[in-house]
């Protein structure tokens, strides 16, 4: 995404697309207002990451997220290394970075 080096940048560039949700990550599953999403009724779309340049405690990854089953689209903003420990292991398996 040419032009876009913010993590705010491209989290509006996604809500144009449609990715209107805020999904905050729970232990086991994603939240959003209302709705849990369980680790299979979600698929990441799309991922980016953000290094900060000298603190580590500035980076941040951004995943773009829709699940069929409810017909919704929403982002999910996750700091580095934060509560990984605390997340069950299908949710981990759920965010991981999936490489073809």
């Amino acid at each position: 995404m040419a032009g876009m080096d913010t993590l705010s940048q491209v989290m509006e560039h996604l809500r144009g697309e449609g990715y209107t949700e805020n999904f905050n990550l729970q232990r086991t599953h994603l939240a959003s207002k209302d709705l849990q999403v369980l680790h299979d009724e979600f698929i990441i779309d799309k991922v980016y990451r953000f290094e900060g340049n000298t603190d580590p405690a500035d980076e941040a990854t951004l995943y773009a997220i829709s699940s069929p089953k409810y017909n919704i689209k929403g982002v999910l903003v996750n700091g580095a290394g934060i509560y990984s420990d605390e997340l069950t292991d299908e949710m981990l398996k759920a965010l991981e970075i999936r490489r073809d």
